[in-house]
């Protein structure tokens, strides 16, 4: 459970940051090798993904899917100093109990 954790986080924090970073250099003029480093980090998102010990792609990212954006919102407040309100963190709980019964539940 805690490494899967981990890959969850370590996995958000490439593909936010990788989008980041080509957002900085495509809106805010940044220079071209901050994209370049940008798409290398996306693409290592993509490989920090397979680690995950879960068998079922699709399952695994959408889980992916509610955690990013629970680490998103947390992007925004720490990174770019907007601070969520109520809606953004009762939107993000929301996805991370959703992360939860899909992974978690029980299977036959």
């Amino acid at each position: 459970m805690f490494k899967a954790i981990v890959l969850f986080i370590l996995a958000g924090i490439a593909e936010i940051g990788g989008g980041y970073l080509i957002w900085l250099w495509l809106r805010e003029g940044k220079p071209s090798y901050w994209g370049l480093f940008g798409g290398l980090t996306l693409a290592l998102y993509g490989v920090i993904a397979t680690f995950q010990a879960f068998p079922s792609f699709g399952r695994v990212y959408a889980a992916y899917g509610g955690v990013f954006i629970f680490l998103s919102v947390l992007w925004g407040w720490g990174i770019d100093k907007k601070t969520p309100d109520l809606y953004d963190w009762v939107g993000a709980g929301i996805c991370l109990v959703g992360v939860t019964v899909m992974l978690f539940a029980p299977r036959h």
